[in-house]
């Protein structure tokens, strides 16, 4: 059996023995609180790092919509002063580019044929996948392109 500790002195009677006993558990039990509260780290870091994940996913979310919405005004802009620029222009000019759109839809068409027929099989399959990845991400890459405008907007200097 092993010897009680010098500062407590030894039970005399079986009610004090099962007192030391129910202390004892009692100052165990603290101890055993105590260290697990101190190893709980990884715990607490887990519930910061969720904190800080959920503040990143709002802010990500307010970016977004903001980004929606100067690509929305964006386009509209742009398309205005499309119509403006096309009711200003003389008709002859119009229908020199009317014909020149008809050219190059003919000469993408050529060049599309062209490529099936001298383009490896894999270069092809692999050229589809992106386009069509593009195609189906479409309001991802205009928002990305309106942020990256605005940001080179706001960045460059004006001449002085």
């Amino acid at each position: 059996m092993t010897q009680p500790p010098h500062d407590e002195p030894t039970a005399t009677s079986p009610e004090e023995l099962r007192e030391q006993v129910e202390r004892t558990r009692n100052e165990l039990g603290d101890t055993v609180e105590a260290l697990a509260a101190k190893t709980d780290v990884k715990a607490r870091a887990q519930e910061k790092a969720a904190e800080v994940k959920e503040q990143a996913a709002a802010k990500a979310g307010e970016l977004k919509e903001q980004a929606a919405l100067k690509a929305g005004q964006l386009k509209a802009k742009a398309a205005d002063l499309a119509h403006q620029a096309q009711d200003r222009l003389p008709e002859t000019v119009k229908d020199s580019a009317a014909q020149a759109a008809e050219q190059a839809r003919a000469k993408t068409a050529q060049a599309g044929q062209l490529w099936n027929e001298k383009a490896p099989e894999p270069v092809r399959h692999k050229t589809a996948r992106g386009a069509q990845l593009a195609r189906s991400n479409r309001k991802v890459l205009l928002a990305a392109a309106g942020v990256a405008v605005l940001a080179w907007l706001a960045c460059r200097r004006p001449k002085e």
